[in-house]
């Protein structure tokens, strides 16, 4: 629950930034007539995001046995691939953001493309919602599909309120420092649900286990306990994982890592670059 809570909460509080962005130029240059473009756009990704979640909790209640537990192992890979690329994007065009969606609003506006409005909206939305969909049937697989969608309600009517009190107030909340704390959390899970998915190929002889169990704690910690379960949900937590588990997680952590120290010199080559 607490991680869906915290996947949808920042998946959702993007969107929202974005789509206030959107209706903020158009308040600011006094064409707020045209918001409801903007709202059919965003209408039309929510329901092309649900209409994908329910494919795909529909194909994987219909497979069984390894072709199942390909299909979460695959789904949980994607989520991690999908969600690391997500954080360093996100660090690295934030910057970047207002001023593209600005300048599309204002051509759109400029040259009475109405339904370009729409379409905007439509494409920022959506991209967050592919996210958002395909992260929480991969967290769904570890945690439980309930506990899932308690947990994603509760982030995203979190989000919601953040975004509309962003947009209707003076307040300033910090949220690029959200941004760095969800960053991090976000990798942590991520990281355990590459462990998971690499356990689902392992179940499907798909790959091997070097060795079958390389610790086991579950005497001082059950995965079935209430802190062992939410350690699971959130980190991966496993009580006896193997060799190959073990591995993929530290090995996922080294390129994290390496990015990161990429990214920051990139950063700062540019800004010499700027400054210069």
């Amino acid at each position: 629950m607490i991680a869906a809570a915290l996947l949808t909460l920042r998946e959702g509080l993007e969107a929202a930034l974005v789509v206030g962005i959107v209706l903020g130029y158009l308040r600011k240059i006094r064409r707020l007539d045209r918001q409801g473009y903007v709202w059919i756009g965003v209408a039309a990704a929510v329901v092309a995001s649900l209409i994908l979640a329910i494919g795909l909790q529909r194909t994987g209640a219909q497979l069984e046995g390894p072709a199942e537990e390909i299909f979460e192992g695959t789904t949980m890979l994607l989520a991690v691939g999908v969600l690391t690329y997500m954080i360093f994007w996100m660090r690295y065009q934030a910057r970047f953001i207002r001023v593209a969606l600005e300048r599309e609003v204002q051509v759109a506006v400029s040259q009475g493309h109405n339904w370009a409005l729409a379409g905007l909206s439509f494409v920022v939305v959506l991209r967050e919602g592919v996210e958002t969909v395909l992260f929480l049937t991969a967290a769904a697989f570890v945690a439980g599909g309930l506990e899932t969608v308690w947990g994603s309600l509760l982030g995203l009517s979190i989000a919601i309120t953040i975004g509309a009190l962003l947009y209707a107030t003076t307040v300033r909340l910090p949220v690029q420092r959200f941004f760095d704390v969800t960053s991090v959390l976000l990798l942590l899970f991520a990281a355990g649900l590459l462990a998971h998915g690499i356990h689902e190929f392992q179940e499907a002889g798909l790959l091997p286990f070097l060795v079958e169990e390389a610790w086991n704690t579950a005497h001082l910690l059950d995965e079935s306990s209430f802190w062992g379960s939410v350690l699971k949900a959130l980190f991966g937590y496993n009580a006896n994982p193997s060799l190959l588990e073990v591995l993929g997680y530290l090995g996922y952590w080294v390129v994290v890592l390496s990015s990161v120290r990429w990214w920051i010199d990139r950063m700062a080559l540019q800004l010499d670059r700027v400054q210069s």
